[in-house]
């Protein structure tokens, strides 16, 4: 099955170590996935929480769909996610005893269904993203460096 990005979290990889990734379903309504097609939807301040043995994604934000009139939800609501019993337990495990965070990476059609790729990763120091910045550059450079040569 081929999947169609919709959106991505710009700051997962730059303020998180992303360890592992899940596939999750994502419950949403008519006039939400109506605003997701036309791409009005933003995961840059999202992260995932555990409540009552559910998983619920907060701060992602879908535009309200134009032609929705009563139906429109509120643009910031929880959203639950879906996953299996085992995932969750395993997820609550990860967070409460090793103090991972779950954060929102991309958002992608997987056929004619919506699906949130979950990262399960531990919050950077400010030395850590400047190291990355630095191997960024310096990469960059060497690459910048190889083409010149040519």
């Amino acid at each position: 099955m081929e999947s169609k990005l919709i959106a991505k979290n710009p700051t997962a990889y730059h303020n998180y170590t992303i360890e592992q990734t899940i596939e999750t379903g994502i419950v949403l309504s008519g006039t939400e996935i109506k605003s997701i097609r036309l791409g009005k939807v933003n995961l840059k301040d999202s992260y995932a929480v555990i409540k009552k043995g559910e998983v619920l994604v907060l701060g992602m934000h879908i535009s309200p769909y134009e032609n929705g009139n009563i139906f429109n939800k509120d643009p910031l609501r929880d959203r639950k996610l879906l996953l299996h019993k085992k995932e969750i337990y395993k997820l609550i495990g990860l967070v409460q005893q090793k103090g991972y965070s779950l954060i929102p990476i991309s958002l992608y059609w997987s056929g004619n269904l919506v699906k949130m790729s979950l990262g399960v990763g531990k919050g950077k120091k400010l030395y850590d993203k400047r190291q990355d910045l630095a191997k960024k550059d310096a990469e960059m450079k060497i690459r910048k460096a190889m083409k010149m040569e040519r």
